[in-house]
């Protein structure tokens, strides 16, 4: 009866990778209009946690929620979906 408590799941592209241990990761979304019932793409930035800073920017990314680890960094990396291309 004890199960853990499920996590949210986010699927986005890493946009920054410049701090130390962590990555900044966009996630568009589709969200139908209101009143004119057009989809919309609608973004949102977060922050997570890349403990041994080996993902790049361009990267496709799974984050999951985590326990506060700073004062806008509630999320973790936990897989890489797709590396990014070289140019």
């Amino acid at each position: 009866m004890s199960e853990a408590k499920l996590k949210r799941t986010l699927t986005g592209r890493v946009v920054s990778a410049k701090m130390d241990k962590t990555v900044t990761v966009l996630v568009e979304r589709l969200v139908k209009h209101p009143l004119y019932g057009k989809m919309v793409r609608q973004s949102k930035k977060y922050h997570a946690h890349d403990e041994s800073n080996q993902y790049a920017a361009g990267d496709l990314v799974v984050i999951a929620e985590c326990r506060p680890l700073s004062k806008t960094k509630n999320w973790t990396v936990t897989a890489l979906v797709e590396k990014a291309r070289a140019a």
